[in-house]
């Protein structure tokens, strides 16, 4: 009777076994038609760069990645540096300036720089030159910047980040005169770049933290 009982549940188990087997296989295989169906109405969202596209790609990655910095100090030096230079520090042009903020080497020796290779080797260095030059420029232009900012001339809305960025284009003198002149005197470099274009360019950055200085100098 035992051996009857045994024999018929292991019949059970055998008969549960398969018929739950094929139920799975028959699963997986509606699964994956599924699957196939729902493959086949995807949109592939990708891209192949073409050998323009590559080059670019491999030229930007030379470039040093930084944040968007808004309009703060710090982002009005990078824009600056990266207008004169693309914020290469080693950088000597056709004309003779040198680093990141293309400075000549006559406003280097007002600042207190005359090792133009410890200049170029020491990025630190052309931070404080560029800080110091700034101080001066502010220093010189005091007056006209109380006078114009705020005004709009030669339909450039004029700022004090936009005057400190003509004058270290063309120097503190050029902007005067542009200035009092309400733009009917420009000046514009070698290169083609103007005071006007610098100050429109530079427009509304806090430059605040820059204090005004007749004398300012690099401190080595």
């Amino acid at each position: 009777m035992i051996k009857k009982f045994i024999g018929i549940l292991f019949i059970s188990v055998v008969i549960f076994m398969i018929a739950t087997g094929f139920t799975s296989k028959k699963e997986l295989i509606a699964d994956s038609n599924k699957n196939s169906e729902v493959k086949e109405n995807l949109e592939l969202l990708y891209t192949v760069l073409n050998e323009n596209e590559i080059e670019a790609e491999a030229d930007e990655a030379e470039v040093p990645f930084s944040l968007f910095l808004g309009k703060s100090f710090i982002g009005f030096k990078e824009a600056l540096g990266f207008k004169e230079s693309q914020g290469k520090y080693h950088i000597v042009n056709t004309l003779g300036y040198l680093g990141k903020y293309q400075f000549g080497r006559g406003t280097l020796k007002l600042i207190g720089i005359y090792n133009i290779n410890s200049f170029m080797n020491d990025p630190s260095l052309q931070e404080k030159a560029f800080e110091a030059n700034l101080s001066r420029n502010k220093w010189v232009l005091r007056r006209d910047i109380k006078r114009f900012v705020g005004k709009t001339i030669a339909g450039v809305k004029i700022t004090e980040s936009g005057i400190l960025a003509a004058a270290h284009l063309g120097g503190p003198g050029n902007v005067k005169t542009f200035l009092r002149s309400y733009g009917a005197n420009g000046f514009s470099d070698a290169y083609g770049s103007s005071v006007r274009y610098y100050m429109k360019k530079f427009a509304g950055y806090d430059t605040s933290s820059i204090k005004e200085d007749k004398k300012a100098k690099v401190e080595l």
